[in-house]
């Protein structure tokens, strides 16, 4: 366990400006700590603000990453209370409970959704299969498909407005913002909080090979006059083996991602991740071709080498909180939590040992 720092005199930095440093950087304030926050870009510069949204644990759960369904149902279960903590401080980050419809274009992505549910349903999570008429009624325009399931406890937020909201609360509780880079660790005093997403293997020798950004394509689109509203529910579905998901906005607006690929950190948007996403969009909603298109933007997620994030300790007074891949939003408040109880000298949520970044020495042995 680390040792208790007090937090009258040591200033905490937080080095990454996305919805994990900004959650860090909030509740270490409101905590007492006085908080320093490194971003050249706060709150719009990251992959944070071109997220869908989905707080779904169970709807990306696979076999072989129990470790992360549990780190990710128990930050679930602290997504009401944060945001209250939110809504508090006067702004609403746009949480909505309407569940998760997942859907199978064809036999074979219908053949994978009945892996996912079997493999949910050994673990105890609820989970309903969807005939193609049923899984129509839930979400009335789409298209032929070949049955889905829905998963009724997920979550979504509006990533836009939870940003929004958590930059307001940090500087309520007198987070200062710094536009700037972390030039060394050297020149940090007190407690330091590596952040960065994508980028923070740059910042740590232990994480330089660990951390790697994966790219991520997303479009905005909104409904014009005569088409079909976007269903009330998150509709993540299969197409030919490839995933995408359609989040609607309470302000009418549908966010469709992701493609998922390595490409180094280049953030152009390609003609081919475009093509992709409204191509496999159009078969699970058709009327989506008449919809007008607002937007496109190419992020760089965190990845880590087994899918679950480092969050821990990595040097005297060092903390880690990355790699946190499809996952980031959905993992703030656990993450946020943990770092808090390190920094406090208190015992973490038990869920987040299992992201531990001493695993990666393990691995070097």
């Amino acid at each position: 366990m680390s040792t208790k720092v007090s937090s009258e005199h040591t200033i905490a930095t937080v080095v990454g400006g996305g919805v994990i440093g900004l959650s860090v950087a909030w509740r270490a304030a409101a905590a007492g700590w006085p908080v320093r926050l490194l971003d050249p870009e706060p709150v719009r510069g990251g992959a944070s603000w071109l997220a869908g949204g989905m707080l779904a644990p169970v709807t990306e759960a696979w076999p072989g990453e129990e470790d992360v369904l549990r780190l990710g149902e128990e930050s679930l279960r602290r997504w009401p209370q944060f945001a209250r903590d939110l809504s508090a401080a006067g702004i609403d980050p746009g949480l909505a409970g309407h569940g998760t419809i997942v859907l199978a274009f064809d036999s074979a992505d219908a053949g994978h959704l009945e892996i996912l549910a079997g493999h949910l349903r050994s673990l105890g999570r609820a989970v309903e299969s969807l005939t193609s008429r049923e899984a129509r009624r839930l979400a009335p325009g789409i298209g032929a498909v070949r049955g889905g399931l829905h998963v009724p406890g997920d979550l979504a937020v509006d990533n836009r407005k939870l940003l929004t909201a958590l930059a307001e609360a940090g500087a309520q509780q007198g987070v200062e913002f710094r536009r700037e880079r972390l030039a060394s660790l050297d020149d940090v005093p007190g407690p330091v909080v590596l952040a960065a997403g994508a980028w923070t293997g740059q910042l740590h020798p232990s994480l330089a090979q660990a951390v790697r950004p994966l790219k991520g394509e997303i479009l905005r689109l909104r409904p014009r006059r005569g088409c079909l509203p976007p269903p009330p529910h998150t509709v993540r579905a299969i197409v030919e083996g490839r995933p995408i998901y359609l989040v609607p906005r309470a302000d009418g607006e549908l966010v469709l991602g992701a493609t998922q690929y390595e490409a180094g950190f280049d953030q152009a948007v390609t003609a081919r991740g475009v093509r992709e996403l409204l191509e496999g969009a159009e078969r699970i909603l058709p009327g989506i071709t008449e919809y007008e298109l607002v937007e496109t933007a190419a992020g760089l997620r965190a990845g880590s080498r087994d899918a679950l994030p480092y969050v821990g300790e990595v040097g005297e007074g060092v903390y880690v909180a990355t790699g946190h891949h499809r996952n980031g939003l959905l993992m703030a408040p656990v993450t946020a939590d943990a770092v808090l109880a390190w920094l406090a000298g208190e015992a973490p949520p038990a869920e987040i040992a299992a992201a531990s970044p001493a695993r990666l020495e393990k691995e070097r042995v």
